[in-house]
């Protein structure tokens, strides 16, 4: 006999919010939770680009919700950004290399089919990473894991800097 185990997940989101009056600021935290409905493994291969790869997959698998639940491998360039001051509006500093680096971590989310990114790699003296932009080319292979979330919630504001 098989068990089954559902993961659930808890994630902030706007869905489901009530009308906010003009003026008044949004809620420090809003939470919603939500099951894990399956699991997409998704294997990029030598000289894909990282984000386009991944966007084919959402395509291909008909994601419009999902967490990345981790990713690994290699790429021979990366194309990122971090923000680079503390105060608002936020200003970003981009970042590109072309060597050797091992993929560390990749996280984030698909937000009504957009993806959301955030890597980490490693070479033979730091680790690093930000943003993920076009241009992050994979080198031996690339895995990452998705976890398919609801269809039917709305994610359309989650990553939103202006609602503050």
């Amino acid at each position: 006999m098989m068990n089954t185990t559902l993961l659930g997940v808890t994630i902030f989101v706007l869905a489901g919010l009530p009308m906010i009056a003009a003026g008044q600021a949004p809620p420090a935290v809003v939470s919603l939770s939500t099951e894990i409905k399956g699991v997409v493994l998704v294997r990029l291969k030598y000289n894909t680009d990282l984000l386009e790869g991944l966007q084919q997959a959402v395509k291909d698998e008909k994601i419009k919700n999902a967490v990345i639940l981790s990713g690994v491998g290699s790429v021979t360039s990366y194309h990122v950004h971090a923000v680079s001051n503390t105060t608002l509006p936020a200003t970003l500093a981009y970042s590109e290399h072309a060597g050797p680096m091992d993929l560390i971590a990749v996280n984030g989310y698909v937000l009504g089919g957009q993806i959301h990114a955030h890597i980490t790699m490693t070479d033979d003296k730091k680790a690093f990473g930000g943003h993920l932009h076009e241009g992050t080319k994979v080198f031996t292979f690339a895995i990452i894991t998705l976890g398919r979330l609801e269809d039917n919630i709305d994610l359309s504001r989650f990553d939103d800097s202006n609602w503050r």
